[in-house]
């Protein structure tokens, strides 16, 4: 049986990631902040997806993948929060969801928005990743990211900066064009990225919340996610943990790295198949 180690670090106060951990199926969702005051935050919002995910992965893993696919799992247990709690799309606090599945036979990944799934085969890394967020980020590139590059630091004008992004970014959530999350839509889930792997071809797995995986797109911390891989094998994951957390540290002003925090939650699943 594949064995799995987890390392959680928050931000600030309340870590808004959650990782959920079956005997077949693994799940890291990154809740999204809210800047705004609101009934529910993005951790509240991520906290009853992965309860509403927990029981489905779970039948469906004692009995093999059968007829069901990830993303009607996914799209069942976002209808199930969405109606329980009477949420209302473009109103709704959202989450990322990234899923690692497997049977006897093959071994599956679910990506949606921005915290990636990656599999290590014997030819290489195989990451599934969603880049349609940074994608439109990236067409803005001014706004609070050139006001950190010029030296204003965190503080409330970023957070003023910040705000006017977000809700920038925000008109283009599970729109065409646009980049998708869960939310109140469960039509979302079907707009997720995929793929599958022979199981006897796998012999390991990472998932992390883009407050790990920007280690690897942004800071330089580690060159690839094999290089990431190697050490939360060798070290832990916690390791990974910290060293992408001694980068935040080292650029306390986000001069070098501009991001919408000093330091973001942090979730990191190490899934390995083989001793």
């Amino acid at each position: 049986m594949p064995s799995v180690e987890v390392a959680e670090q928050a931000g600030a106060e309340r870590s808004e990631d959650v990782v959920l951990t079956l005997p077949n199926a693994v799940a890291v969702l990154d809740g999204a902040t809210s800047l705004r005051p609101t009934s529910h935050t993005g951790g509240w919002y991520a906290d009853r997806l992965t309860a509403a995910l927990r029981p489905r992965l779970a039948v469906h893993s004692e009995r093999g993948h059968g007829d069901t696919d990830l993303a009607d799992l996914l799209a069942a247990s976002i209808s199930e929060v969405t109606a329980a709690h009477g949420l209302r799309p473009g109103r709704a606090p959202s989450s990322t969801v990234a899923l690692l599945r497997w049977n006897t036979d093959t071994v599956e990944a679910l990506v949606l928005a921005d915290s990636p799934v990656v599999v290590f085969t014997d030819s290489g890394e195989h990451p599934v990743t969603d880049d349609r967020l940074e994608n439109l980020r990236s067409e803005g590139q001014g706004g609070y990211r050139r006001r950190l590059r010029s030296g204003g630091g965190f503080g409330q004008e970023h957070d003023e900066a910040l705000l006017a992004a977000v809700d920038r970014t925000g008109r283009w959530r599970n729109v065409e064009g646009g980049f998708w999350v869960a939310e109140a839509e469960p039509p979302a889930a079907y707009r997720a990225r995929r793929a599958t792997w022979p199981r006897g071809s796998v012999h390991a797995a990472v998932l992390a919340s883009d407050g790990v995986a920007c280690g690897v797109d942004d800071y330089g911390s580690y060159p690839n996610w094999s290089a990431l891989y190697e050490h939360a094998r060798d070290s832990g994951p916690q390791a990974v943990l910290d060293r992408v957390r001694a980068a935040e540290r080292s650029d306390p002003d986000g001069r070098r790295w501009p991001r919408p925090k000093r330091h973001d939650d942090q979730a990191l699943a190490l899934v390995r198949f083989r001793p």
